[in-house]
């Protein structure tokens, strides 16, 4: 009967109108589960994945508009619910440069607001934080990096096989920084207040509903830069690696971590595509060439700060843990992405030009 009851209350996902945050609320949905959606709408796109939300789930879905540093509307949410993903971020190097104090009172003061409020309020609800890769720093130096081929490759042993969860950290840039307190925080909190908290550190999560831009979303501005026929900015020489995760594998070890949070709780893992799903800037560009039969026109600018050359995720604790890895290949989540960019998007162009 206390697990019946205990399932009539929602799972709260703060930032969920953001592109993983709306596909995680769409998950849950349709696995039966009620979900709030704490969004303070501001980023472009989020109303439209509202919208997209509410049409597809309906009362399923609550939708609270708020902002993360507002402690008592946090309280507010946190109160009722059943389990936390934490997602509300400034998301933006970029942006975290230009205003490193706004970057701190969302990132790091927003994710302590959440988990005081689970703490006072609601200490049995789990907590799961959306993290970053940018944790971990530059990782290697120029002189550890070799060209292979159209990438960087590492030429140090320890990351033959990718950056696993023990390397040491090295915040690089104030989002870094304000992602990294936040990171710890929240381990923390599991250690010294026995929150059933854990930690994904996300790396190049991709698919529909993500609204790219030059900041953010970069396999998803690439391929709509491409679309709307308009030129591409490199920053940096095209050679720097990420490993890329689809969404839907995405949202798949979001939920694992959530239905094994008692085996995991205090514990960080990466979370991207490992390996198999690794690519360079000038491998995608390339890609995309190949599946829309045009070649983008490119420009070239300096590195940003933060910029890694190199990073690619060892995933294989995740999957120990919780019997999760990934299912789609790259080449067939391009495809998705792709699809959904141009049903979104060409539409519109197209109606630009008759204009």
């Amino acid at each position: 009967m206390k697990e019946s009851r205990n399932r009539d209350r929602p799972i709260l996902i703060t930032g969920g109108c953001g592109f993983i945050g709306c596909n995680l609320a769409d998950a849950l949905a349709k696995r039966g589960e009620k979900v709030t959606v704490f969004d303070n709408l501001s980023r472009a796109g989020v109303r439209e994945n509202a919208q997209w939300l509410k049409s597809r789930q309906g009362d399923l879905v609550s939708i609270v508009t708020g902002d993360i540093r507002d402690s008592v509307s946090v309280i507010k949410v946190v109160r009722g619910a059943r389990g936390v993903f934490h997602l509300a971020a400034q998301v933006a190097v970029t942006g975290s440069l230009q205003d490193p104090i706004d970057d701190f009172e969302i990132n790091a003061r927003g994710t302590l607001n959440t988990l005081e409020a689970i703490r006072l309020h609601n200490p049995t609800a789990p907590i799961i934080f959306a993290s970053t890769n940018k944790v971990y720093g530059r990782l290697v130096n120029d002189e550890q990096i070799a060209q292979v081929g159209r990438r960087h490759v590492p030429t140090v042993p320890q990351f033959a096989s990718g950056v696993a969860e023990n390397a040491p950290l090295d915040f690089y840039s104030p989002y870094g920084c304000s992602k990294g307190a936040a990171d710890q925080y929240v381990r923390d909190y599991a250690r010294v207040y026995a929150l059933n908290a854990a930690v994904l550190r996300m790396s190049c999560i991709y698919g529909p509903r993500q609204f790219g831009t030059e900041d953010q979303g970069w396999i998803a501005h690439f391929m709509l830069r491409s679309i709307l026929g308009e030129p591409l900015t490199i920053y940096g020489d095209g050679l720097q690696v990420r490993d890329a995760l689809h969404v839907s594998d995405a949202v798949g070890a979001w939920l694992a971590v959530l239905d094994n949070i008692e085996a995991v709780r205090g514990r960080v893992f990466n979370l991207g595509g490992g390996q198999a799903n690794a690519i360079s800037l000038l491998e995608l560009i390339d890609e995309i060439s190949r599946i829309r039969g045009a070649v983008p026109s490119l420009l070239f600018d300096k590195w940003r700060p933060g910029d890694q050359p190199w990073y690619v995720s060892r995933i294989d604790a995740l999957g120990s843990a919780v019997g999760w890895k990934p299912q789609i290949p790259l080449r067939q989540g391009l495809q998705s992405l792709l699809k959904w960019l141009e049903g979104r998007f060409a539409p519109v162009y197209a109606k630009e030009l008759r204009v």
